[in-house]
């Protein structure tokens, strides 16, 4: 140690002392994220006791709030919120990030609701998973400067942060599957206000559009109770109309269940007769039978993602907001035929 002090101490030196590499300790000396606080803590620590200077590279992450929607964080939906989460809790800990979560009914987000909740977290950036800002809640923020990012939601004006599944192209590709399996009247069932699955109904839309001879029919869902019940009732009634209908899009993969337990029901054979997409790619598209053919959203990286604007906007309060779309995958299930391939 006495070695090390008679002269200015290299990183090297320092990663040695500390056991880690040198690129930890030179990411840690120049205050990069994606280092957890107690690592970060133990490289300073060696590094002051070795003369280097630290002066100004200590200072802690802020912490963070995410605030979810209780009616999906509770609901038929929080399989999907709690990969969400946990892709949160898991990125805010390796940046070193004080971390909290907290359920709110979507018309009690309002600023003096939020402030109190980030006074009571210490946190200084907020997390809105679920949640479209109102335009109280947006004005407050944008008036306080509060660090904001959008957790599966997506912001129009793009004034705030945000990162989402790509619907928009999700929902093209979805619509594509069926069509590329011949069906030209399609339904598609869906329902919400939040933009993110408007942004699905454009793509399912663009998809129909992009073939002549296409038609689809939208079947609103009211989501009274279990959205797959209320599915298999619209499916069933829809069944009786004899209106010719082959396929249907699902926004989620609850509602594609009730689909599909309808069309069973009825008789019809699965993919053969009718075909059906659902979105999500939810831990029941394996359960059912034959399995869903389902788009596939990384609600984990979504968290992860989402902790990294956070980051970065603590490092420049004043950038341009940026959206992050992360790609959504096909799942081949069971409920689409194969598309066909070139036997030559």
């Amino acid at each position: 140690m006495n070695e090390i002090k008679s002269k200015r101490p290299r990183q090297a030196d320092i990663a040695a002392a500390a056991g880690v590499s040198v690129s930890t300790v030179s990411r840690v000396l120049a205050n990069e994220p994606g280092i957890s606080e107690s690592v970060r803590q133990h490289i300073l620590r060696v590094a002051a006791e070795h003369g280097y200077q630290t002066k100004g590279i200590s200072e802690p992450m802020p912490g963070g709030l995410a605030l979810i929607a209780s009616d999906g964080a509770t609901g038929g939906l929080s399989v999907f919120y709690e990969a969400i989460v946990e892709g949160l809790r898991a990125g805010a800990a390796d940046a070193g990030m004080s971390f909290e979560v907290r359920l709110v009914r979507e018309d009690r987000a309002m600023p003096d609701v939020i402030r109190d909740q980030m006074k009571a977290t210490n946190a200084e950036g907020l997390f809105l998973v679920g949640i479209d800002p109102n335009t109280a809640l947006r004005q407050w923020i944008e008036a306080d400067k509060i660090p904001v990012v959008l957790v599966n939601g997506t912001d129009p004006q793009l004034h705030l942060d945000g990162v989402s599944p790509a619907n928009f192209f999700g929902a093209l590709q979805a619509g594509e599957r069926l069509l590329a399996a011949g069906h030209r009247k399609i339904l598609h069932f869906t329902g919400s206000h939040r933009h993110t699955i408007r942004e699905r109904v454009r793509g399912f839309d663009a998809a129909i559009a992009s073939v002549e001879a296409a038609t689809s029919r939208v079947v609103p869902m009211s989501f009274q109770g279990s959205a797959s019940r209320e599915a298999h009732e619209l499916m069933g009634a829809i069944l009786d109309e004899n209106e010719g209908f082959t396929a249907a899009f699902c926004m989620n993969d609850f509602i594609a269940v009730g689909v599909l337990e309808a069309v069973t029901e009825a008789g019809l054979r699965v993919p053969e007769d009718f075909a059906i997409v659902g979105f999500d790619d939810l831990p029941c598209a394996l359960m059912t039978n034959p399995p869903l053919s389902t788009m596939r959203v990384d609600r984990g990286a979504l968290g992860r993602e989402a902790v990294g604007l956070m980051i970065d906007r603590f490092h420049d309060r004043s950038a341009p907001a940026r959206h992050v779309c992360h790609a959504v995958v096909p799942v081949v299930g069971g409920t689409v035929p194969m598309p066909k391939t070139d036997e030559r």
